[in-house]
């Protein structure tokens, strides 16, 4: 037998469903060989008192993408997929978003010429819908889900994305017909808007009163208003970044039932409140995401959640802007919460954040860790068994990590290019020491491995159930016969 390019030995290894002491064997990128004792191959890495997990999947990430603003992220595809492979991350799924006017053929053409220069591990892309015109639907959407970008997202918001109940009807349908998942933002716009503006009239712009005008009732409403549309044509559908209990609630709601609905949430809603946008002058914006932060007891209602597998997925919402006029406080001091861009860095920080406040506090298990942060959003959006665990056959993208090591958090610590972290002066123990990529040592002693352009573009295929709610509630059946015959 050809020996092995790398052994991993002495670690324990640990998959959505098992944990183990094993010895992982990898030739030619793939996991080729996984027992108890294996010889050491031509580099062996002793794993000893580590833990050995399958590299994480962020599938909800911003990378050199204009905003609906028309602010453009601080991070490219470099140095966003430096900033993943050292939190752990190997595979990412950011977003190409058509905007009014363009055309879909043309905006995934873009992002692949963007990131196949840059990108140092593995990526695929969502679409973002701007506007579903009736040949975007009908031609250049379905193209693109055949070339492998099989989820997209909508929003319920914002007035350069908003779609109308009508629209997302549509796509939900397109969904249904070409095999693709739906990822949706859910804030109810009018409330927000309305909320803002009397705000605003009264000289309440500071970035504290954007969780104000982005109220939990608003989330709940339109996760609540997204189900049943999903419901209506039995289509399955992912509400992406839930931060609120209300929201949280009746998501959980839908699933008793056995609705199709999936959810995913965000380490800001973890381990930041409300109370953090609460700072002088401007620089609450460093904390102004939508949905916005909320309460300690948000929080709990998040982890609960994620304990009981109302959410599926966890991911960063990576949305890195500088904290200057270039981004966040277009107008300096005078910025309001309004004209602030929304999003807040976390790409590098998504897993030592679950990893430190969920598996060794006791809120999760590791093989739970490992679900949230890599397998299910592997099998959702059609990367499982390829991406997303250890297992004979896979690609070798691991992180092994040291339970043992404490940091507090210091933004020259991060990889991004954004300026700064919301976490900063956090304190978090577990870190990732060594990842590979495809079997290639992609970070090793706070070093990076390899080099600009290495990653590579993955075709996904369908996407995946990850729970067992999918079966066609009664009234979507009769419909279903009645339209499509």
């Amino acid at each position: 037998m050809d020996s092995f390019d790398l052994t991993i030995r002495n670690g324990t290894v640990a998959t959505a469903t098992e944990t183990s002491r094993c010895d992982l064997g990898i030739r030619g990128g793939k996991i080729a060989a996984m027992a108890e004792r294996l010889p050491a191959g031509q580099r062996d890495i002793d794993a000893a008192g580590r833990y050995v997990l399958p590299g994480g999947i962020d599938s909800h990430c911003h990378i050199e993408q204009l905003s609906g603003m028309g602010i453009m992220s601080a991070d490219d595809f470099y140095s966003g997929t430096v900033s993943a492979a050292f939190g752990g991350t190997t595979t990412i799924i950011p977003f190409a978003a058509q905007h009014r006017g363009t055309s879909v053929t043309a905006t995934v053409a873009d992002y692949h010429e963007r990131a196949r220069a840059k990108a140092v591990i593995d990526y695929g892309f969502h679409l973002i819908i701007g506007e579903p015109t009736e040949k975007i639907m009908n031609e250049e959407l379905p193209a693109a889900i055949k070339g492998g970008i099989t989820s997209f997202k909508v929003y319920m918001t914002y007035p350069k994305w908003k779609l109308e109940d009508y629209q997302l009807l549509e796509v939900l349908n397109v969904a249904q017909r070409e095999g693709a998942l739906v990822m949706v933002h859910a804030e109810n716009d009018d409330m927000i808007r309305w909320i803002a503006k009397r705000l605003i009239e009264r000289g309440h712009g500071a970035p504290k009163f954007h969780g104000v005008a982005h109220d939990a009732l608003a989330e709940a409403e339109a996760t609540n208003r997204i189900i049943m549309l999903s419901r209506l044509l039995s289509v399955p559908v992912l509400i992406v970044h839930v931060s609120s209990p209300e929201a949280t609630n009746t998501i959980r709601a839908a699933q008793t039932l056995g609705a199709r609905i999936y959810a995913e949430t965000c380490p800001q809603y973890l381990v930041l409140t409300a109370e953090d946008m609460d700072q002088p002058g401007v620089e609450g914006a460093k904390w102004c995401c939508s949905p916005p932060l909320r309460d300690k007891a948000a929080q709990e209602a998040i982890w609960a959640g994620l304990a009981n597998g109302t959410f599926q997925t966890y991911s960063s919402d990576h949305a890195p802007y500088k904290f200057d006029e270039t981004a966040k406080i277009p107008r300096g001091e005078q910025t309001t919460f309004k004209e602030m861009a929304n999003g807040v860095p976390g790409i590098e920080m998504r897993l030592p954040i679950l990893f430190s406040e969920g598996v060794l506090k006791g809120r999760l298990s590791l093989n739970q860790f490992v679900a949230l942060g890599a397998t299910n959003h592997a099998r959702m959006y059609g990367l499982y068994p390829r991406k997303g665990t250890i297992a004979v056959g896979s690609d070798a993208d691991l992180a092994i990590w040291n339970p043992e090591i404490e940091k507090r958090i210091d933004y020259s610590m991060m990889h991004d290019a954004v300026g700064y972290t919301p976490y900063e002066g956090h304190l978090y123990k577990g870190w990732p020491e060594i990842v590979t990529s495809r079997g290639r040592i992609v970070v090793e002693d706070g070093q990076l491995k390899v080099e600009r352009g290495s990653g590579q573009f993955i075709q996904r295929g369908v996407p995946g159930p990850v729970a067992a709610a999918t079966t066609v509630d009664g009234p979507a059946r009769k419909l279903r016969k009645l339209i499509h015959g």
